[in-house]
């Protein structure tokens, strides 16, 4: 049985993964953002344990967790939670970039830090959920395409470094996909949302749980999902 940590499990893909995982009888540990939304994921899935922090506020997530138990091996470390706030260069302010490079980059990088010693003992995995603008910039994008920038550059080093500990690093790169970030892309791009034009979060899930599921002697580094409709 594994254990798996996962961000982002209350909506979206991370909530696809996690049911997934939860039907299977993996063990999951569940982060959130304050104590309400724990309780919350408790109950959707029995048995999971809840990590309380913000990933808003990544300067204040060790003191959180050290008033935590937190699991003694870890085979799989899953960062899915995201935010994004569109928006043209000329308009950002300093406090929108800041929130996007927190929680999409610098949280992350914090929790990794943290649970790679677990990660070392199970020879385990990290799984950077990214986007296509981790890949690619586009006008009005220029603050959430930087911290994805971003995360794929701590993924690809983390790979270099953690390598010979036996920890695998994978990026997966999805296109479009339904969930309640997109239809907030869809509000800020003053554009009509219709789900179905866009890739389900299953579609990403079953994507996750190949890489997860890979036998060792081999790794998924990069991997690309676009709309297929």
């Amino acid at each position: 049985m594994a254990t798996h940590v996962i961000t982002g499990a209350g909506s979206g893909i991370g909530a696809a993964v996690a049911r997934r995982l939860h039907a299977r009888g993996d063990d999951l540990v569940l982060h959130a953002r304050d104590a309400g939304r724990a309780k919350e994921l408790a109950a959707e899935f029995p048995g999971a344990t809840t990590l309380v922090g913000d990933l808003a506020d990544p300067d204040k997530l060790s003191w959180a967790f050290s008033h935590q138990s937190l699991p003694d091996r870890v085979d799989s470390l899953l960062h899915i939670a995201g935010v994004v706030d569109l928006g043209d260069v000329g308009d950002l302010t300093p406090k929108s970039w800041r929130h996007q490079l927190n929680v999409n980059l610098i949280a992350p990088a914090e929790l990794t830090r943290h649970f790679l010693p677990q990660l070392r003992t199970a020879r385990g995995q990290v799984l950077f959920v990214n986007s296509g603008a981790g890949l690619n910039a586009h006008a009005g994008w220029s603050a959430y395409a930087a911290s994805k920038h971003g995360l794929k550059a701590l993924a690809d080093s983390l790979r270099q470094e953690e390598h010979d500990n036996g920890v695998r690093v994978s990026s997966v790169y999805p296109g479009r996909t339904a969930s309640p970030m997109q239809a907030k892309v869809h509000q800020q791009e003053g554009k009509e949302y219709d789900p179905a034009r866009f890739i389900d979060p299953e579609s990403v899930a079953d994507t996750i749980l190949l890489a997860l599921d890979l036998p060792r002697d081999a790794e998924i580094n990069d991997l690309t999902v676009r709309p297929g409709r």
